[in-house]
């Protein structure tokens, strides 16, 4: 299982004598199998947990500083209250950063990034970061993790497998496995045989013909 949700694809069937039979276009007899993380997995993963964990650390110091200086609290000249919002805009655009540098070859990256961008305040908000002092509730924190938790896990990334139309459009692929018969060449047409010399007279003919007396 990697860390961000995969990609959907398609995979083997097991084929009726318990082989396998991978689907191409010549043996569709029903939709094809698509291997994809289940809606659990998915609310597991978009979950920004990295720079969450970064963020809890920051805002454990700034708390601290609100609580010792009241709200009037500041950290090197500046505000907390200012420091604390600029922590929350660098988580945000964070995370999607780190969905990015972490990604591998098959993750939806771009889905889990635009995810992990939306999630980010909702999880800062439900765990108390200081730049929602004035304005935290608990009980519509725990709402709003509810709902948008329960609401990303139907978030889905596409499939890269072709329409089951186009599918049909493919050629059919032909097996490979029984090389064609060899077909044999023509024969040559054998060449004209030479036409039979008529004989000339002979030279026992010839002297017969002169010693014979004339009429």
């Amino acid at each position: 299982m990697g860390r961000l949700v995969r990609i959907p694809r398609a995979v083997s069937s097991t084929a009726p004598d318990g082989g396998t039979r991978d689907r191409v276009p010549r043996a569709i007899e029903s939709e094809p199998v698509i291997d994809q993380d289940d809606y659990l997995l998915r609310l597991a993963k978009y979950v920004p947990a990295e720079v969450l964990a970064f963020s809890i650390l920051i805002n454990a110091i700034l708390d601290q500083a609100l609580h010792n200086g009241g709200k009037a609290a500041t950290m090197a000249g500046m505000p907390v209250n200012a420091i604390a919002l600029a922590a929350l805009i660098v988580g945000t655009l964070m995370a999607p950063f780190f969905v990015w540098y972490v990604h591998e070859k098959g993750d939806a990256w771009i889905t889990n990034a635009g995810v992990s961008f939306v999630a980010f305040p909702f999880w800062s908000y439900a765990m108390g970061a200081v730049a929602f002092t004035d304005y935290r509730d608990g009980n519509l924190a725990a709402i709003l993790l509810a709902s948008f938790t329960v609401a990303s896990g139907l978030i889905k990334p596409l499939t890269t497998e072709l329409p089951r139309a186009e599918q049909l459009r493919q050629p059919e692929t032909t097996d490979v496995s029984e090389p064609a018969p060899a077909v044999a060449p023509a024969a040559a047409p054998a060449p004209p045989r030479p036409a039979a010399a008529t004989p000339g007279p002979r030279l026992v003919d010839l002297s017969t013909a002169i010693n014979m007396p004339g009429p």
